[in-house]
């Protein structure tokens, strides 16, 4: 029985410059949702997935998706640090 992946990186689009942004990427999850706007960002102490945000009427910015619980948000970064080191490296 072949299993699709429940969540999987759709696309990701790597950025050129010095920047902290390296890349956005969009998630497909259960093959029925898409969600897009996830960076990639070089921060002081290594890589990390930023989540899609938005600006609030107070000018703050907000997370307008965010994995519930910790193993969830750890377990999406492996995936998107791993597809962007991947397609770095091609």
């Amino acid at each position: 029985m072949d299993r699709k992946p429940v969540v999987k990186v759709e696309r990701i689009h790597h950025l050129e410059g010095d920047g902290p942004t390296k890349a956005f990427c969009d998630l497909m999850i259960l093959d029925t949702f898409l969600v897009k706007g996830l960076r990639v960002v070089q921060g002081k102490e290594g890589m990390f997935v930023s989540m899609p945000q938005e600006v609030g009427k107070d000018g703050k910015w907000y997370d307008t998706f965010f994995p519930v619980s910790r193993e969830m948000r750890k377990g999406l970064q492996e995936l998107v640090l791993e597809s962007y080191s991947e397609q770095k490296a091609a």
